[in-house]
């Protein structure tokens, strides 16, 4: 019993050493020392950067929902359109840890540089684009994704204010990928904790008017997310800029460098259409369940906002991976990255094998935090024990998708997308459903059957080891 004892102790205190490390801001060289602690110590803060990311979004609808039905409506429509934004952000910022990182492992920082300055510019494009958009057409996008006469009257303003304080969105996801890539998550998780803390303290306040702040309604809560967002980036900005960490961006790294903004933006493409082919088949799997009712919708959204976030963790060891595979092949230790994606995908099946059989064993009272509706319960727990059946497949799929995107292949993750989620989960839903009479329960075992045709084909083309000869 004592050296059981002792034994726990001395692993408790090797995991609060770990947690302190990955917090720390001090410098890391992951292509050598153990590939275990060099997993956690990137999955960590990786995992905390995901869960405030999704903070945004729970503490405006939290607000909001206290305005009334329209003031929801005019914020889900926008985000609905936001959307779009996420894409491109998410495409370029796979694109550019995959450089970042290919770039860092080959002690090549001052390439590493231009290729986080690169993204910037391909970013602040963007980003006046849709900020132009934003600001003349806020009440015709609105109209067009059907939004009420009321809701476009209390809603113009806050969307014109998301959408023309999108370089804020973007730069926020670009920014933090340059870190990941350089291996320094830590920032990105810090800038992220500083752009929620803001974004809590402000929206009450500018959402209801305390004070001597005026009440701004559903536009404090643009306003609030955007100055959030904006400092956050300030924040990424000041340490990108100085001379410590892994990566710094000087003046002369600025200047437009045609071949490498054009490598970024065609690897960004690849992401671009992974998030969307992935999106998209959501909408789907919706579309066909809506004629079941508002209970079968309320079930099903609830169970897969669940699944998105028990989720979180398995992205960030995802994002780890990456990493470890990108800085490993730039270092030219191709079985070292190899080693480090399946330990992290060894992780990642252990942690989503727990949070499945809790939530196996909890389904009704999972669904049951957010109604007391019987029938909505019912729906949801079904969903979600048919989700959570898949979920350690899917746990080692997701490593190895997200390795693929850190070697800088994000052409075949986009087509193991395409082929899983297009020609089968949405055909097979609809067959299930309308041929079969098995109604929502169809479109739950294709979301099953799709998912582990997904990840089977992600770790058949890491095993294949063809993507350790990627270019970037």
């Amino acid at each position: 019993m004592r050296v059981s004892y002792h034994r726990i102790n001395r692993r408790i205190s090797w995991l609060k050493h770990i947690v302190a490390r990955s917090l720390s801001e001090k410098p890391r060289d992951f292509t050598r020392g153990p590939i275990n602690s060099a997993v956690i110590l990137l999955a960590i803060p990786m995992m905390l950067e995901m869960f405030m990311e999704s903070v945004f979004v729970i503490v405006d609808m939290f607000w909001v929902a206290k305005l009334g039905a329209d003031a929801i409506a005019a914020v889900g429509l926008t985000e609905a359109v936001i959307t779009i934004v996420y894409a491109v952000a998410i495409g370029l910022s796979m694109a550019t840890t995959a450089m970042v990182a290919r770039r860092v492992g080959e002690n090549e920082h001052e390439a590493a540089g231009i290729a986080a300055a690169q993204s910037l510019w391909l970013g602040l494009f963007v980003s006046l684009v849709v900020g132009a958009t934003g600001l003349l057409f806020a009440e015709d996008i609105l109209r067009l994704m059907g939004a009420s006469d009321a809701a476009i009257e209390i809603g113009a303003d806050y969307t014109m204010v998301m959408l023309g304080g999108s370089i804020s969105i973007l730069y926020i996801f670009l920014l933090n990928a340059i870190f990941r890539g350089a291996g320094d998550a830590n920032i990105a998780m810090r800038s992220l904790w500083l752009a929620n803390g803001i974004n809590l303290v402000l929206d009450p306040i500018l959402i209801f008017g305390i004070g001597p702040v005026p009440e701004m309604g559903v536009l404090g809560a643009a306003v609030a997310t955007t100055i959030g967002r904006t400092i956050g980036v300030l924040y990424q900005l000041n340490h990108l800029f100085s001379i410590s960490g892994r990566i710094r961006i000087r003046v002369a790294h600025l200047s437009l460098h045609y071949e490498v903004a054009k490598r970024l933006a065609r690897l960004s493409l690849g992401g671009i259409g992974q998030f969307i082919i992935a999106v998209s088949s959501w909408i789907f799997l919706m579309r066909i369940v809506a004629p079941y009712g508002s209970a079968a919708v309320a079930g099903y959204t609830i169970a897969v906002r669940i699944i998105h976030f028990t989720f979180l963790p398995a992205w960030g060891l995802g994002n780890a991976a990456a990493t470890l595979v990108g800085q490993n092949l730039g270092a030219q230790k191709p079985m070292r990255a190899e080693r480090s994606l399946w330990r992290a995908a060894q992780f990642n099946f252990v942690t989503l094998f727990v949070v499945a059989v809790v939530l196996l064993l909890f389904a009704k009272q999972a669904i049951g935090v957010f109604t007391s509706d019987p029938e909505i319960i019912n729906f949801g727990a079904d969903a979600l024990r048919f989700f959570c059946y898949g979920y350690p497949l899917m746990a080692m799929g997701m490593v190895a998708l997200q390795s693929l995107n850190g070697a800088g292949d994000t052409d075949t993750p986009t087509l193991i997308n395409f082929v899983a989620f297009w020609l089968i989960q949405i055909p097979l839903a609809w067959t299930l459903e309308g041929y079969f009479d098995m109604g929502p329960r169809g479109v739950f075992w294709a979301i099953l059957i799709a998912e582990s045709i997904f990840a089977l084909l992600s770790i058949w083309v890491i095993r294949r080891g063809r993507w350790k000869a990627t270019v970037v």
